[in-house]
């Protein structure tokens, strides 16, 4: 049991906390029937997501026999059999459709199930392919957020939706970044992207992404402020913890870390402290 829970990563659902951004931004998450639809796409992108780690670590399991971390997989290690991992790598998809479907919006099942189409789809083609690598793995963040927008059916300000895609390429990016410092000359041998990715662009690619989010993040911000009519500048504070945090993650990838972003965020103080103040500062914008 122990072997499985590893497989479904879910220290990985951290990254699903994102459904909650498009609700928490219209300010209905005080509406127990917004909360309970956020919850309900919550728990059907972690079961989600944790069915398609299965399937990646399934047609993965030779390349993570030669990587220096990845070889402590479960299935990679010989501890849950291939056949067990189709079996819930197939059981854990259909659940999360099945809870998607509680919601009462075919929206949230048609984007929980356009997110596992596009990883599985990532895991046997896409992260062979370099930059479509980047994109596929940014979309799914993007779908996180619009999944927490349709199950409440709240609209999606098109500044916000810069703010996800430009922000997930950077964290995306920064991890490719990390592993091509961390695996050196070998790092072609374990993913063979990185073979084509130099230094150079990488650093560009992290610089370009960097700025695209902060600059939608302001203009998203002001937007906001304006459509909301406040005369309190909250919404321009929130700018802060943002910036903050961007130039933090940014000085841990110079530092050679941010191979795995989760274990970042979940040791990071600084980062950590950022994102309790954006909560705070955005929060008291939206619901006061």
């Amino acid at each position: 049991m122990n072997a499985l829970l590893r497989t479904a990563r879910p220290k990985q659902w951290l990254k699903n906390v994102l459904v909650f951004a498009a609700p928490g931004a219209a300010g209905v998450l005080n509406e127990p029937e917004a909360l309970k639809n956020t919850l309900l796409v919550f728990v059907a992108f972690c079961l989600g997501a944790s069915g398609t780690y299965f399937w990646n670590d399934i047609l993965d399991v030779e390349a993570d026999r030669a990587h220096p971390t990845k070889s402590k997989r479960a299935i990679a290690a010989g501890e849950v059999s291939i056949t067990i991992a189709k079996v819930v790598g197939t059981l854990l998809p259909l659940s999360a459709l099945a809870v998607a479907a509680l919601t009462g919006r075919w929206q949230s099942v048609a984007v929980v199930a356009t997110y596992m189409a596009i990883t599985l789809s990532y895991s046997a083609i896409w992260k062979h392919v370099a930059v479509l690598d980047l994109v596929a793995i940014a979309s799914g963040f993007v779908l996180r957020a619009a999944a927490g927008a349709v199950a409440v059916d709240v609209p999606m300000s098109s500044w916000f939706v810069l703010v996800t895609t430009f922000g997930s390429l950077f964290i995306v990016t920064g991890k490719r970044y990390a592993e091509a410092r961390e695996l050196g000359e070998s790092a072609h041998e374990v993913r063979s992207t990185l073979g084509e990715y130099s230094e150079g662009y990488l650093r560009f690619v992290l610089a370009v992404t960097c700025g695209g989010a902060l600059v939608s993040y302001c203009v998203w911000a002001f937007e906001t402020r304006d459509l909301a009519g406040s005369q309190l500048p909250y919404y321009e504070l929130s700018i802060v913890p943002i910036l903050t945090a961007f130039l933090r993650y940014a000085l841990v990838l110079d530092q050679g870390h941010g191979a795995a972003p989760e274990e970042v965020f979940g040791r990071d103080r600084v980062l950590q402290l950022m994102g309790l103040v954006w909560v705070i500062v955005f929060g008291v914008a939206v619901y006061t």
